[in-house]
């Protein structure tokens, strides 16, 4: 099944990893791995989805967390990431340490969306349930990664985080517009010539217990372009890879210990009929992994020269902590972190 954009799916009828699917007939639910692994799910019944109840979700320990990256590493990678900008290599690069913990085998990832809606409400929240492929997912994703309606497509990408505006740092502004550059040429890959454009630049978003910089970039796609080139043009998403996009994941292959999974990657929905979509940024994501019993969840920073590495390690802790609280059910209990 599939919770997402307002509408509950179920009546699974077909699975590709063929982007092409997604030009064809049906609603799908649609996960891709920040690593390439795309999930295309074509359902046959879909409907309005009703409210959603929190109370069912079984959740880890507050304290079993784990991450992939402790202080010291996180810290000496954001180092590592500077020297390459010194060297000339990058602009910018984001840094992403995963968490897991332990959970057990009845836990329901739709479950875990009612708590999130409950607890931390997101524009773009959804389940995505198909343990027999593989895909458990819930998230309370802020960013959209792509929008389409007919031809026109749009992304939203979210670079600078405070807990106030306040906070919000001239370094937050710089890292957003580079990233904006970076949205721009790759849609523009795949856009008619002169059609892309920047209806809002840096704009203040107030989410739950934090604030973001958000911008707007739009195009219209060119003739003979659909999913495929669309994907093949933008993903994974540049707000969460960093400028030059090629650079940037050859420092994130070598710094990050763990692999990003759906989190990074893009999850939402396709409407082949209406020529429509909604492809949310897969971040304030949680994944059951089955085969090693827990729950993953990713967090982390856009990394820049102006960066400093003790803030950088707090951004992925605030970004992570109400969350992970929601999802070990101490929400509200306690106000501390838990990464």
């Amino acid at each position: 099944m599939a919770r997402l954009g307002g509408l509950i799916a179920t009546d699974l009828r077909d699975v590709t990893s063929d982007p092409a699917a997604l030009d064809s007939t049906g609603f799908w639910a649609v996960s891709a791995d920040f690593e390439g692994r795309l999930v295309c799910a074509r359902f046959g019944d879909v409907r309005e989805a009703p409210p959603v109840r929190a109370g069912r979700w079984q959740g880890p320990s507050a304290d079993a967390w784990t991450s992939s990256l402790d202080r010291e590493a996180y810290t000496a990678g954001v180092r590592r990431i500077r020297e390459h900008i010194a060297a000339g290599e990058v602009y910018q690069a984001n840094l992403c340490r995963v968490l897991s913990a332990p959970i057990g085998p009845d836990a329901d990832v739709d479950a875990l969306t009612a708590e999130l809606a409950h607890g931390n409400p997101a524009p773009y929240a959804g389940t995505i349930r198909l343990p027999e492929h593989g895909v458990e997912i819930a998230t309370a994703s802020p960013e959209l990664f792509l929008r389409r309606d007919g031809r026109i497509v749009e992304s939203g990408p979210i670079k600078g985080t405070g807990r106030t505006e306040a906070d919000l740092l001239e370094k937050d502004h710089a890292e957003n517009v580079m990233i904006v550059d970076l949205v721009r040429n790759d849609l523009g890959r795949v856009c008619a010539t002169g059609s892309v454009t920047v209806p809002e630049l840096c704009v203040v978003e107030k989410h739950p217990g934090l604030v973001h910089l958000v911008s707007t970039v739009r195009g219209e796609l060119a003739e003979g372009a659909g999913w495929p080139e669309l994907f093949a043009a933008t993903f994974p998403p540049g707000s969460v890879t960093g400028a030059p996009k090629s650079s940037a994941l050859r420092i994130i292959e070598a710094l990050e210990t763990s692999p990003r999974g759906p989190y990074c990657g893009g999850i939402g929905w396709v409407d082949a009929d209406r020529g429509r979509g909604e492809l949310a940024v897969g971040i304030r994501t949680f994944w059951i992994d089955r085969a090693e019993g827990v729950l993953r969840f990713g967090t982390g920073a856009g990394i820049t020269w102006g960066s400093d590495p003790e803030r950088e390690w707090q951004e992925t802790e605030l970004k992570a902590s109400r969350l992970l609280a929601v999802a070990s059910g101490t929400y509200g209990a306690s106000g501390g972190n838990h990464s």
